[in-house]
């Protein structure tokens, strides 16, 4: 076995996460109308935001209403909200990228199945040696605490790249080539990496699975991490779609926290 030359580099501290709205929808007005003119029908709403049309479509097609009734977008979603016809809500979809997220996040995350679709980093193909780690704010609060997290998380990350470099050597020995060798060493050495690790998580989630994860996760006894991104997602769904999202309220506790709240609950 070669001789290991691992030098190490002082891993990146992480304490915010970062969303990014890589995907929206557009509406096929042309579809649309030819479906309303073939029935014998006209329809106008008075959003340019994809979401809100196609969840104002899908429940005026449920009651047959297109041109009757409540004029205006958000009348036609408040009272979907408030009758809790949340079955409609599931037709508006995003995209997004998630990162700055630890690796304990995205366990918690994928517990959501319904109405969410994810792609996440893989570690056996992702080399880590350059890894970034996510530290928890109660942590980096305190500068003995954050001390000792820092020594942990800076043994792990050696531990990881002496583990990779003996046994990618190892497996070369073997006579493993290229890809699988690498892939071989990186997915027995990761089990050295702690929780803390900066993962990245492609996402897809529909607008009522939004909001059931917002009013879990953004209540005030959900996890720290997973809570902070509960409330952005909220803070950028009420600009990506205000109608869908408006009814909900983020507020501070006494200790600073931030929670989300809705009298519209579980719709």
């Amino acid at each position: 076995m070669q001789n290991e030359t691992v030098q190490m580099a002082t891993p990146k501290i992480i304490r915010e996460p970062r969303i990014y709205v890589v995907g929206r929808q557009n509406v096929d007005r042309g579809e649309l109308d030819r479906f309303l003119g073939e029935y014998g029908m006209t329809w106008e709403t008075d959003t340019e935001i994809g979401g809100e049309q196609l969840v104002e479509a899908g429940g005026r097609l449920c009651y047959v209403s297109y041109g009757k009734g409540r004029k205006t977008n958000a009348e036609y979603i408040d009272n979907i909200i408030e009758s809790k016809h949340g079955s409609v809500l599931e037709h508006a979809v995003w995209n997004f990228i998630i990162a700055g997220v630890s690796r304990s996040f995205t366990h918690e995350l994928i517990r959501h199945r319904a109405g969410w679709g994810y792609s996440q980093l893989s570690q056996r193909y992702v080399d880590e040696s350059e890894a970034n780690y996510v530290e928890p704010e109660l942590i980096a609060s305190d500068p003995q605490l954050h001390a000792l997290w820092q020594r942990t998380i800076e043994a792990s990350h050696e531990a990881y790249m002496r583990l990779t470099e003996s046994l990618s050597n190892k497996l070369k020995d073997q006579g493993v080539a290229g890809t699988s060798r690498r892939k071989m060493a990186r997915e027995s050495a990761r089990s050295v990496l702690p929780n803390a690790t900066e993962t990245m998580i492609f996402v897809t989630a529909n607008a009522r699975a939004l909001r059931h994860f917002i009013e879990l996760r953004g209540s005030e006894g959900a996890e720290a991490e997973i809570r902070r991104v509960a409330i952005e997602f909220l803070r950028i769904m009420q600009r990506e779609a205000p109608n869908l999202f408006s009814d909900y309220t983020i507020s501070k506790l006494p200790d600073g926290r931030e929670v989300a709240t809705t009298p519209n609950e579980k719709v």
